[in-house]
Protein backbone atom coordinates (compact mmCIF):
# COMPACT_ATOMS: atom_id res chain seq x y z
CA UNK A 1 0.00 0.00 0.00
CA UNK A 2 2.83 2.32 -0.80
CA UNK A 3 3.34 2.23 3.24
CA UNK A 4 -0.22 4.37 3.58
CA UNK A 5 -2.50 2.36 6.09
CA UNK A 6 -6.14 1.66 4.64
CA UNK A 7 -9.06 4.10 5.84
CA UNK A 8 -10.07 0.44 8.07
CA UNK A 9 -6.66 0.12 9.91
CA UNK A 10 -6.63 4.09 10.23
CA UNK A 11 -10.34 4.10 11.74
CA UNK A 12 -9.67 0.86 13.79
CA UNK A 13 -6.55 3.19 15.37
CA UNK A 14 -8.59 5.86 15.91
CA UNK A 15 -11.69 4.00 17.80
CA UNK A 16 -9.17 2.55 19.63
CA UNK A 17 -6.44 5.23 20.78
CA UNK A 18 -9.70 7.60 21.59
CA UNK A 19 -11.30 4.71 23.85
CA UNK A 20 -8.08 3.58 25.54
CA UNK A 21 -7.26 7.57 26.36
CA UNK A 22 -10.81 7.61 28.31
CA UNK A 23 -9.84 4.81 29.81
CA UNK A 24 -6.69 6.11 31.07
CA UNK A 25 -7.92 9.41 31.73
CA UNK A 26 -10.78 7.68 33.59
CA UNK A 27 -8.10 5.32 35.48
CA UNK A 28 -5.51 8.04 36.52
CA UNK A 29 -8.54 10.66 37.78
CA UNK A 30 -9.95 7.46 39.65
CA UNK A 31 -6.51 6.84 41.80
CA UNK A 32 -6.45 10.49 42.43
CA UNK A 33 -9.98 9.98 43.89
CA UNK A 34 -8.77 7.21 45.87
CA UNK A 35 -6.13 8.69 47.03
CA UNK A 36 -7.61 12.07 48.33
CA UNK A 37 -10.28 9.78 49.96
CA UNK A 38 -7.40 7.51 52.20
CA UNK A 39 -5.70 10.98 52.86
CA UNK A 40 -9.02 12.44 53.85
CA UNK A 41 -9.90 9.01 56.15
CA UNK A 42 -6.41 9.30 57.61
CA UNK A 43 -7.18 12.87 58.31
CA UNK A 44 -10.30 12.51 60.49
CA UNK A 45 -8.48 9.67 62.31
CA UNK A 46 -6.01 12.02 63.55
CA UNK A 47 -8.57 14.38 64.65
CA UNK A 48 -10.89 11.81 66.27
CA UNK A 49 -8.23 11.07 68.55
CA UNK A 50 -8.39 12.47 72.22
CA UNK A 51 -6.08 15.82 73.04
CA UNK A 52 -2.82 14.67 72.69
CA UNK A 53 -1.50 17.01 75.19
CA UNK A 54 -4.08 15.19 77.29
CA UNK A 55 -1.53 12.35 76.73
CA UNK A 56 2.14 13.78 76.53
CA UNK A 57 1.48 16.58 79.24
CA UNK A 58 2.66 14.77 82.21
CA UNK A 59 5.76 13.91 80.42
CA UNK A 60 6.42 17.28 79.57
CA UNK A 61 6.17 19.59 82.54
CA UNK A 62 7.33 23.22 82.07
CA UNK A 63 7.45 23.31 78.20
CA UNK A 64 10.68 22.95 76.86
CA UNK A 65 12.69 21.39 79.41
CA UNK A 66 10.66 17.88 79.14
CA UNK A 67 11.86 17.43 76.08
CA UNK A 68 14.60 15.06 77.17
CA UNK A 69 12.52 12.44 78.91
CA UNK A 70 14.13 9.59 78.14
CA UNK A 71 12.04 6.81 75.88
CA UNK A 72 12.39 2.94 76.22
CA UNK A 73 11.19 0.44 74.43
CA UNK A 74 7.91 0.62 75.68
CA UNK A 75 7.58 4.21 75.54
CA UNK A 76 8.72 7.38 77.56
CA UNK A 77 9.13 7.47 81.16
CA UNK A 78 9.46 3.26 81.28
CA UNK A 79 12.80 1.58 82.84
CA UNK A 80 13.55 -0.07 85.83
CA UNK A 81 12.02 0.82 89.48
CA UNK A 82 9.29 2.81 87.14
CA UNK A 83 5.56 1.81 87.11
CA UNK A 84 4.54 0.91 83.49
CA UNK A 85 2.67 3.64 81.54
CA UNK A 86 0.41 3.29 78.44
CA UNK A 87 1.97 2.66 75.01
CA UNK A 88 1.69 6.66 73.56
CA UNK A 89 0.32 6.80 70.06
CA UNK A 90 3.57 8.84 67.26
CA UNK A 91 2.66 12.67 69.11
CA UNK A 92 5.14 15.06 69.61
CA UNK A 93 4.90 19.21 71.38
CA UNK A 94 6.18 21.89 69.37
CA UNK A 95 7.37 24.99 70.68
CA UNK A 96 7.86 28.47 69.26
CA UNK A 97 11.80 28.90 69.70
CA UNK A 98 11.78 24.97 67.96
CA UNK A 99 12.34 22.88 71.05
CA UNK A 100 10.04 19.49 70.52
CA UNK A 101 8.57 17.15 73.36
CA UNK A 102 8.91 13.71 71.88
CA UNK A 103 6.37 10.69 73.19
CA UNK A 104 5.29 8.08 71.20
CA UNK A 105 7.45 6.65 68.10
CA UNK A 106 10.01 8.27 65.96
CA UNK A 107 10.01 12.14 65.86
CA UNK A 108 8.80 13.84 63.17
CA UNK A 109 10.40 16.48 61.03
CA UNK A 110 9.70 19.87 61.92
CA UNK A 111 9.04 22.57 59.54
CA UNK A 112 8.69 25.94 58.89
CA UNK A 113 4.78 25.91 58.23
CA UNK A 114 4.65 24.17 61.55
CA UNK A 115 6.48 26.26 63.75
CA UNK A 116 4.24 29.46 62.07
CA UNK A 117 1.48 27.54 63.42
CA UNK A 118 2.77 28.02 66.80
CA UNK A 119 2.32 31.78 66.99
CA UNK A 120 -1.24 31.49 65.11
CA UNK A 121 -4.09 31.62 67.23
CA UNK A 122 -5.25 28.41 69.08
CA UNK A 123 -7.45 26.04 67.26
CA UNK A 124 -5.59 26.35 64.28
CA UNK A 125 -4.76 23.35 62.57
CA UNK A 126 -3.17 22.01 59.21
CA UNK A 127 -2.33 19.19 57.53
CA UNK A 128 0.28 17.75 55.60
CA UNK A 129 2.71 14.79 54.11
CA UNK A 130 5.86 14.50 56.48
CA UNK A 131 8.77 11.79 57.41
CA UNK A 132 9.97 10.54 60.45
CA UNK A 133 13.93 10.91 61.70
CA UNK A 134 13.91 7.30 60.60
CA UNK A 135 12.66 8.19 57.06
CA UNK A 136 8.99 7.43 57.35
CA UNK A 137 6.51 8.70 55.35
CA UNK A 138 3.66 9.73 57.94
CA UNK A 139 0.10 12.13 57.63
CA UNK A 140 0.77 15.26 60.23
CA UNK A 141 -1.48 16.93 61.84
CA UNK A 142 -0.28 20.07 63.60
CA UNK A 143 -2.55 22.15 65.92
CA UNK A 144 -2.38 25.01 68.10
CA UNK A 145 -3.54 24.15 71.35
CA UNK A 146 -2.20 27.45 73.47
CA UNK A 147 -0.24 30.06 72.76
CA UNK A 148 3.55 29.18 71.59
CA UNK A 149 2.80 25.53 71.76
CA UNK A 150 1.45 22.90 69.04
CA UNK A 151 1.16 19.51 69.20
CA UNK A 152 1.57 17.23 66.40
CA UNK A 153 0.36 14.23 65.62
CA UNK A 154 0.72 11.40 62.65
CA UNK A 155 0.21 8.44 61.49
CA UNK A 156 1.99 5.87 59.02
CA UNK A 157 1.02 6.16 55.43
CA UNK A 158 2.47 2.60 54.60
CA UNK A 159 -1.38 1.04 54.43
CA UNK A 160 -2.23 3.96 52.31
CA UNK A 161 0.53 3.46 49.88
CA UNK A 162 0.03 -0.28 49.94
CA UNK A 163 -3.62 0.50 49.12
CA UNK A 164 -2.52 2.91 46.07
CA UNK A 165 -0.10 0.48 44.70
CA UNK A 166 -2.18 -2.07 44.22
CA UNK A 167 -5.19 0.22 42.64
CA UNK A 168 -2.48 0.90 39.96
CA UNK A 169 -1.70 -2.02 39.24
CA UNK A 170 -5.57 -2.85 39.12
CA UNK A 171 -6.60 0.12 37.01
CA UNK A 172 -3.28 -0.62 34.67
CA UNK A 173 -4.80 -4.44 33.81
CA UNK A 174 -8.18 -2.92 33.01
CA UNK A 175 -6.93 -0.19 30.98
CA UNK A 176 -4.93 -3.07 29.00
CA UNK A 177 -8.43 -4.88 28.67
CA UNK A 178 -9.90 -2.19 28.11
CA UNK A 179 -7.31 -1.11 25.05
CA UNK A 180 -7.76 -4.73 23.88
CA UNK A 181 -11.59 -4.47 23.63
CA UNK A 182 -11.61 -0.73 21.95
CA UNK A 183 -9.01 -1.99 19.48
CA UNK A 184 -11.34 -5.17 19.00
CA UNK A 185 -14.67 -2.70 19.18
CA UNK A 186 -12.67 -0.41 16.65
CA UNK A 187 -12.05 -3.01 14.09
CA UNK A 188 -15.76 -4.06 14.06
CA UNK A 189 -17.16 -0.37 13.82
CA UNK A 190 -14.73 0.11 11.02
CA UNK A 191 -16.21 -2.78 9.40
CA UNK A 192 -19.67 -1.97 9.68
CA UNK A 193 -19.02 1.48 8.96
CA UNK A 194 -16.95 0.99 5.91
CA UNK A 195 -19.48 -1.70 4.11
CA UNK A 196 -20.66 0.75 2.01
CA UNK A 197 -18.10 3.07 0.90
CA UNK A 198 -16.22 -0.65 -0.07
CA UNK A 199 -19.77 -1.38 -2.05
CA UNK A 200 -19.00 1.80 -3.49
CA UNK A 201 -15.60 1.68 -4.27
CA UNK A 202 -16.27 -1.86 -5.83
CA UNK A 203 -19.02 0.05 -8.32
CA UNK A 204 -16.46 3.24 -8.97
CA UNK A 205 -13.68 0.39 -10.04
CA UNK A 206 -16.37 -1.41 -11.97
CA UNK A 207 -17.12 1.96 -13.92
CA UNK A 208 -13.88 2.51 -14.18
CA UNK A 209 -13.10 -0.48 -15.94
CA UNK A 210 -15.95 -1.86 -18.14
CA UNK A 211 -17.28 2.23 -18.73
CA UNK A 212 -20.93 0.91 -17.84
CA UNK A 213 -22.31 3.80 -16.75
CA UNK A 214 -25.49 2.54 -15.98
CA UNK A 215 -24.16 1.19 -12.67
CA UNK A 216 -26.19 1.86 -9.62
CA UNK A 217 -25.80 1.09 -5.93
CA UNK A 218 -28.16 0.47 -3.91
CA UNK A 219 -29.00 3.33 -1.45
CA UNK A 220 -29.79 2.64 2.67
CA UNK A 221 -31.14 4.90 5.05
CA UNK A 222 -30.71 8.54 5.11
CA UNK A 223 -27.03 9.16 6.04
CA UNK A 224 -23.67 10.85 4.84
CA UNK A 225 -23.17 7.16 3.41
CA UNK A 226 -26.88 7.61 2.02
CA UNK A 227 -26.74 10.51 0.89
CA UNK A 228 -23.00 9.95 -1.08
CA UNK A 229 -24.50 7.05 -2.54
CA UNK A 230 -27.29 8.84 -4.12
CA UNK A 231 -24.67 11.21 -5.33
CA UNK A 232 -22.56 8.39 -7.42
CA UNK A 233 -25.99 7.32 -8.60
CA UNK A 234 -26.71 11.04 -9.64
CA UNK A 235 -23.29 11.34 -11.18
CA UNK A 236 -23.18 8.18 -13.48
CA UNK A 237 -26.81 9.16 -14.13
CA UNK A 238 -25.39 12.29 -15.66
CA UNK A 239 -22.64 11.15 -16.91
CA UNK A 240 -24.73 8.73 -18.98
CA UNK A 241 -27.12 11.39 -20.26
CA UNK A 242 -24.01 13.50 -20.91
CA UNK A 243 -22.43 10.55 -23.39
CA UNK A 244 -26.13 9.85 -24.60
CA UNK A 245 -26.04 13.58 -26.02
CA UNK A 246 -22.56 13.40 -27.30
CA UNK A 247 -23.20 10.13 -29.64
CA UNK A 248 -26.47 11.43 -30.48
CA UNK A 249 -24.67 14.84 -31.17
CA UNK A 250 -22.40 12.69 -33.37
CA UNK A 251 -24.71 10.94 -35.09
CA UNK A 252 -26.85 14.08 -36.17
CA UNK A 253 -23.66 16.10 -37.20
CA UNK A 254 -22.75 12.91 -39.35
CA UNK A 255 -26.39 12.88 -41.04
CA UNK A 256 -26.72 16.82 -41.67
CA UNK A 257 -23.01 16.09 -42.85
CA UNK A 258 -23.65 13.67 -45.00
CA UNK A 259 -25.97 16.00 -47.58
CA UNK A 260 -24.06 19.01 -48.32
CA UNK A 261 -21.02 16.36 -49.08
CA UNK A 262 -22.49 14.27 -51.16
CA UNK A 263 -23.94 16.90 -52.86
CA UNK A 264 -20.35 18.80 -53.23
CA UNK A 265 -19.11 15.41 -54.47
CA UNK A 266 -22.04 15.09 -56.88
CA UNK A 267 -21.50 18.28 -58.73
CA UNK A 268 -17.73 18.55 -58.49
CA UNK A 269 -17.89 15.28 -60.66
CA UNK A 270 -19.97 16.22 -62.73
CA UNK A 271 -17.71 19.65 -63.11
CA UNK A 272 -14.84 17.04 -63.42
CA UNK A 273 -16.15 14.51 -66.03
CA UNK A 274 -17.36 17.59 -68.44
CA UNK A 275 -13.27 18.18 -68.57
CA UNK A 276 -11.86 15.72 -68.96
CA UNK A 277 -14.26 14.31 -71.48
CA UNK A 278 -14.02 17.68 -73.79
CA UNK A 279 -17.36 18.59 -73.07
CA UNK A 280 -17.20 21.66 -71.10
CA UNK A 281 -20.77 22.74 -69.67
CA UNK A 282 -22.56 25.80 -71.37
CA UNK A 283 -22.07 29.23 -69.69
CA UNK A 284 -25.05 29.45 -67.90
CA UNK A 285 -25.10 25.75 -66.17
CA UNK A 286 -21.71 26.28 -65.29
CA UNK A 287 -22.47 29.20 -63.31
CA UNK A 288 -25.56 27.83 -61.83
CA UNK A 289 -23.29 24.47 -60.87
CA UNK A 290 -20.76 26.77 -59.25
CA UNK A 291 -23.41 29.42 -57.34
CA UNK A 292 -24.83 26.03 -56.15
CA UNK A 293 -21.21 24.75 -55.07
CA UNK A 294 -20.52 27.98 -53.29
CA UNK A 295 -24.45 28.00 -51.88
CA UNK A 296 -23.38 24.23 -50.59
CA UNK A 297 -20.20 25.83 -49.01
CA UNK A 298 -21.67 28.45 -46.94
CA UNK A 299 -24.26 25.94 -45.74
CA UNK A 300 -21.60 23.48 -44.65
CA UNK A 301 -19.44 26.42 -43.27
CA UNK A 302 -22.32 27.89 -40.99
CA UNK A 303 -23.11 24.07 -40.10
CA UNK A 304 -19.72 24.11 -38.36
CA UNK A 305 -19.63 26.80 -37.29
CA UNK A 306 -22.88 26.09 -35.41
CA UNK A 307 -21.45 22.95 -34.02
CA UNK A 308 -18.26 24.24 -32.39
CA UNK A 309 -20.51 27.14 -30.82
CA UNK A 310 -22.81 24.10 -29.38
CA UNK A 311 -19.62 21.94 -28.87
CA UNK A 312 -18.21 24.78 -26.05
CA UNK A 313 -18.63 23.95 -22.65
CA UNK A 314 -20.23 26.12 -19.85
CA UNK A 315 -16.59 27.97 -18.92
CA UNK A 316 -15.58 28.38 -22.13
CA UNK A 317 -17.65 31.56 -23.21
CA UNK A 318 -16.34 34.74 -24.02
CA UNK A 319 -15.89 37.15 -20.70
CA UNK A 320 -19.14 38.80 -19.85
CA UNK A 321 -18.80 42.46 -20.59
CA UNK A 322 -22.02 45.03 -20.35
CA UNK A 323 -23.81 45.12 -23.54
CA UNK A 324 -26.22 47.73 -25.04
CA UNK A 325 -28.71 44.83 -25.94
CA UNK A 326 -30.56 47.29 -27.56
CA UNK A 327 -27.72 48.18 -30.34
CA UNK A 328 -26.94 44.44 -30.65
CA UNK A 329 -30.73 43.78 -31.59
CA UNK A 330 -30.49 46.34 -34.01
CA UNK A 331 -27.08 44.85 -35.65
CA UNK A 332 -29.18 41.76 -36.20
CA UNK A 333 -32.04 43.39 -37.61
CA UNK A 334 -29.50 45.30 -40.20
CA UNK A 335 -28.12 41.44 -40.86
CA UNK A 336 -31.53 39.95 -41.54
CA UNK A 337 -32.52 43.06 -43.74
CA UNK A 338 -29.41 42.29 -45.64
CA UNK A 339 -30.30 38.60 -46.26
CA UNK A 340 -33.96 39.03 -46.64
CA UNK A 341 -34.62 42.03 -48.73
CA UNK A 342 -38.10 41.34 -49.52
CA UNK A 343 -39.62 40.91 -46.04
CA UNK A 344 -40.28 43.77 -44.14
CA UNK A 345 -39.13 43.97 -40.41
CA UNK A 346 -41.00 45.98 -38.24
CA UNK A 347 -38.89 47.39 -35.22
CA UNK A 348 -39.74 48.91 -31.79
CA UNK A 349 -36.59 49.35 -29.45
CA UNK A 350 -36.64 50.63 -25.73
CA UNK A 351 -32.75 50.30 -24.27
CA UNK A 352 -31.87 47.91 -22.01
CA UNK A 353 -28.28 47.00 -20.95
CA UNK A 354 -27.12 43.80 -19.41
CA UNK A 355 -23.79 41.43 -18.96
CA UNK A 356 -23.24 39.30 -21.10
CA UNK A 357 -21.51 38.19 -24.78
CA UNK A 358 -22.31 40.35 -27.27
CA UNK A 359 -21.23 38.52 -30.03
CA UNK A 360 -23.26 35.61 -29.10
CA UNK A 361 -26.41 37.50 -28.03
CA UNK A 362 -26.72 39.02 -31.79
CA UNK A 363 -26.16 35.46 -33.53
CA UNK A 364 -29.02 34.52 -31.03
CA UNK A 365 -31.15 37.41 -32.27
CA UNK A 366 -30.30 37.07 -35.89
CA UNK A 367 -30.94 33.28 -35.56
CA UNK A 368 -34.42 34.19 -34.27
CA UNK A 369 -34.66 36.55 -37.40
CA UNK A 370 -33.85 34.17 -39.78
CA UNK A 371 -36.51 31.72 -38.85
CA UNK A 372 -39.42 34.47 -38.97
CA UNK A 373 -38.20 35.55 -41.70
CA UNK A 374 -37.67 32.06 -43.62
CA UNK A 375 -41.51 30.86 -42.21
CA UNK A 376 -43.01 34.36 -42.95
CA UNK A 377 -45.52 32.48 -45.57
CA UNK A 378 -47.06 36.14 -46.48
CA UNK A 379 -44.01 38.32 -47.21
CA UNK A 380 -46.59 41.36 -46.87
CA UNK A 381 -47.14 40.97 -43.17
CA UNK A 382 -43.92 42.32 -41.19
CA UNK A 383 -41.99 40.36 -38.74
CA UNK A 384 -42.41 42.61 -35.52
CA UNK A 385 -39.14 42.81 -33.37
CA UNK A 386 -40.03 44.30 -29.53
CA UNK A 387 -37.72 44.84 -27.16
CA UNK A 388 -39.47 46.89 -23.75
CA UNK A 389 -38.67 46.41 -20.47
CA UNK A 390 -35.69 43.68 -20.84
CA UNK A 391 -37.60 41.22 -23.00
CA UNK A 392 -37.29 41.32 -26.39
CA UNK A 393 -39.97 39.66 -28.72
CA UNK A 394 -40.03 38.40 -32.42
CA UNK A 395 -43.59 37.63 -34.66
CA UNK A 396 -43.99 35.83 -37.45
CA UNK A 397 -46.88 35.33 -39.41
CA UNK A 398 -46.10 31.63 -40.84
CA UNK A 399 -48.10 28.26 -40.37
CA UNK A 400 -47.07 28.41 -36.28
CA UNK A 401 -45.66 25.14 -34.88
CA UNK A 402 -47.81 21.77 -34.06
CA UNK A 403 -48.48 21.98 -30.47
CA UNK A 404 -47.35 18.51 -29.51
CA UNK A 405 -43.52 19.84 -31.27
CA UNK A 406 -42.82 23.30 -29.03
CA UNK A 407 -41.34 20.90 -26.28
CA UNK A 408 -38.27 20.06 -28.66
CA UNK A 409 -37.98 23.29 -30.69
CA UNK A 410 -34.96 23.98 -28.71
CA UNK A 411 -33.44 20.50 -28.79
CA UNK A 412 -30.21 20.11 -31.36
CA UNK A 413 -31.19 18.85 -34.71
CA UNK A 414 -34.97 19.05 -34.28
CA UNK A 415 -36.46 20.37 -37.19
CA UNK A 416 -40.09 20.51 -37.51
CA UNK A 417 -42.35 18.34 -40.04
CA UNK A 418 -43.31 20.99 -42.48
CA UNK A 419 -39.14 22.67 -42.19
CA UNK A 420 -37.63 19.39 -42.92
CA UNK A 421 -37.66 20.49 -46.88
CA UNK A 422 -36.37 23.51 -46.06
CA UNK A 423 -32.65 24.50 -45.75
CA UNK A 424 -30.75 24.55 -42.12
CA UNK A 425 -29.13 22.04 -39.62
CA UNK A 426 -31.39 22.22 -37.05
CA UNK A 427 -28.81 24.15 -34.61
CA UNK A 428 -29.75 27.76 -34.60
CA UNK A 429 -32.55 27.53 -31.93
CA UNK A 430 -30.37 25.54 -29.89
CA UNK A 431 -27.71 28.30 -30.33
CA UNK A 432 -30.61 30.85 -29.22
CA UNK A 433 -31.07 28.93 -26.16
CA UNK A 434 -27.54 28.43 -25.21
CA UNK A 435 -26.93 31.94 -25.56
CA UNK A 436 -29.31 33.17 -23.68
CA UNK A 437 -28.96 30.55 -21.32
CA UNK A 438 -25.34 31.92 -20.95
CA UNK A 439 -26.73 35.68 -20.04
CA UNK A 440 -28.70 34.58 -17.58
CA UNK A 441 -32.36 34.81 -19.30
CA UNK A 442 -34.72 32.26 -20.41
CA UNK A 443 -36.44 31.66 -24.01
CA UNK A 444 -39.62 31.01 -24.60
CA UNK A 445 -41.16 30.04 -28.39
CA UNK A 446 -45.24 29.61 -28.69
CA UNK A 447 -47.81 30.17 -31.51
CA UNK A 448 -48.86 33.67 -31.86
CA UNK A 449 -52.45 34.81 -31.48
CA UNK A 450 -53.65 34.87 -35.29
CA UNK A 451 -51.07 32.73 -36.58
CA UNK A 452 -47.63 32.13 -36.72
CA UNK A 453 -45.25 32.09 -34.24
CA UNK A 454 -43.75 34.70 -31.25
CA UNK A 455 -40.42 34.22 -29.33
CA UNK A 456 -39.77 35.66 -26.37
CA UNK A 457 -36.65 36.18 -24.62
CA UNK A 458 -36.29 37.95 -21.16
CA UNK A 459 -32.74 39.02 -19.80
CA UNK A 460 -31.98 40.11 -16.59
CA UNK A 461 -30.35 43.46 -17.23
CA UNK A 462 -31.16 47.78 -16.13
CA UNK A 463 -32.38 50.50 -18.49
CA UNK A 464 -29.90 52.47 -18.00
CA UNK A 465 -26.44 52.28 -18.00
CA UNK A 466 -24.42 50.75 -14.90
CA UNK A 467 -21.96 53.38 -12.90
CA UNK A 468 -18.42 52.89 -13.50
CA UNK A 469 -16.43 51.82 -10.44
CA UNK A 470 -13.21 54.51 -10.44
CA UNK A 471 -10.17 51.96 -11.33
CA UNK A 472 -11.74 49.68 -13.67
Amino acid sequence: MNGRRSLRSRLTLLVAAAVALAIAVCAVLCWFVVRAELLRQVERSLEGRPQGIEWIGPYCPGGPRGAGIPRGPEGPGEGPGRRPQPRLPPIQLLYADGARCVAGSTPVRVTPGDLALTHGPPGRQAFRNGVTDAGEEVRVMTRNVRPGVAIMESRSLEEVRATLATLAWILAGVTALGVLGAASAGLLVSRTALRPVGRLTEAVEYVARTEDLDTRIPVEGTDEIARLGVSFNAMTTALAGSRERQRRLIADAGHELRTPLTSLRTNIDLLLRSENAGRPLDAAPKRRLLANLKAQFEEMSTLVGDLLQLSRSEDEHEPHVEVAFHDAVEAAVRRARLRAPDTSIEVELSPWYLRGDQAALERAVVNLLDNAVKFSADRREPVVVRLRDGELTVRDHGPGIPGEELPYVFDRFWRSSSARSMPGSGLGLAIVAKAVRDAGGEVILENAAGGGTLARVHLPGSPTRAPVTPGT
